[in-house]
């Protein structure tokens, strides 16, 4: 019960609100041992009282090593893990929670073969796409990803990233859009799924970066991750996404089943809260990327050994140097730093034994900030 009435208030807080998830919380709490039975005794007992990377790593320690199951396997667990009160397939792009869906699927019968347009039958889609892995076996079958999805639909989203779109460029019949990004940070094609299940895929991106989390050797690069690190662009998008739509039965559910069939569970829907306490300090970080105006920068970007912090100001400046990872753990701290105006010294800082990746460097000067993006080759 605590559970619950914590969630309950976690929901109250989150903004826009919509009342169909209240309603359908306030109807899942006539029930609540059914929910608190799911998670074993003790089960996040380890990451009790963390935060941050910190909190991630408990969190990753917990879930990892689960119980992978095939990727043919996919198509039967389906049935337990994404179904429809009527028994249909629960395809988050062609539902339509507030209405009636344009078409349904029926499991088994309309399984992909092969489509060509939207309603022909559904397939396996992976919301982290499987090039941003490297197709690696394990994440290729990780349920807390996987939705069974419009074929034609899962094609169109490609594996672009999520994000905001401003004007589509094609949209599907229950409102999926693609298109041009507005959020701020990046600018190109990504796949914005329907308000309702916008949390959802949000909270399957912060399960995969913590469940992969320094298992993510042979993971590639996105536009909006490096390996299991989402980009600080990309964690804004879906921490704002959770916010608005916050953790449903349907989520609660889905999480049950696949601690069934897995043997892990995603932390981010039974406590959405350690979301902010993760990603949080990184998507604060890149706001004031955005909306500094202290004139410094570090070249050159990206850099293997050594770059500089320069001050393209008429004015002498006196700054503090911070550094995170880019799980927002502080590498060095630099205090007192004396920048001459206009470039004419420069404050050197060594990388080459850092590891390869993505490090932000906040500059304070008096009130102002400034965190910039730097690559470590």
């Amino acid at each position: 019960m605590l559970k619950s009435v914590r969630l309950f208030f976690y929901y109250l807080c989150c903004k826009p609100l919509r009342m169909k998830k209240i309603y359908a919380f306030l109807a899942s709490l006539a029930l609540p041992l059914v929910i608190v039975a799911q998670i074993p005794p003790g089960y996040y007992n380890s990451a009790t009282g963390l935060s941050g990377p910190a909190l991630q790593m408990a969190l990753h320690n917990i879930i990892k090593a689960h119980n992978s199951v095939s990727y043919s396997s996919l198509w039967t667990h389906f049935q337990t893990t994404d179904k429809k009160p009527s028994g249909k397939v629960w395809d988050i792009y062609s539902d339509v929670p507030s209405g009636t869906p344009p078409y349904q699927f029926t499991f088994g019968t309309d399984q992909c073969a092969g489509y060509s347009g939207e309603a022909d039958c559904y397939n396996r889609e992976h919301s982290w796409p499987q090039s941003w892995f490297s197709s690696a076996t394990i994440p290729s079958s990780d349920l807390f990803h996987i939705y069974p999805t419009d074929g034609y639909v899962n094609n169109k989203r490609s594996n672009y990233p999520y994000g905001t779109v401003g004007t589509p460029m094609w949209t599907s019949l229950n409102g999926s859009k693609l298109g041009y990004c507005v959020d701020p940070g990046y600018g190109s094609t990504v796949f914005e799924p329907i308000d309702e299940y916008k949390g959802d895929v949000a909270r399957s991106y912060f399960y995969m970066s913590t469940r992969y989390l320094t298992e993510d050797g042979s993971w590639s690069t996105s536009f909006a991750t490096n390996k299991s690190v989402i980009l600080p662009w990309e964690a804004s998008v879906l921490l704002n996404w959770s916010h608005m739509d916050p953790v449903s039965t349907k989520e609660i559910d889905r999480n049950n089943d696949i601690y069934g069939i897995q043997n892990n569970r995603n932390p981010f829907i039974d406590h959405p809260e350690w979301a902010d306490s993760i990603w949080a300090m990184i998507v604060t970080g890149f706001e004031k990327e955005i909306a500094s105006n202290l004139s410094v920068d570090v070249y050159p970007n990206p850099s293997n050994e050594t770059f500089y912090v320069s001050n393209e100001s008429r004015s002498n400046l006196t700054v503090e140097l911070k550094i995170c990872n880019a799980l927002g753990q502080v590498i060095a701290d630099h205090a007192s730093v004396e920048l001459m105006a206009l470039n004419s010294n420069f404050y050197t800082i060594d990388c080459s034994a850092w590891d390869k990746g993505i490090y932000y460097i906040t500059i304070v000067e008096k009130q102002k900030v400034k965190t910039l993006k730097f690559i470590k080759m």
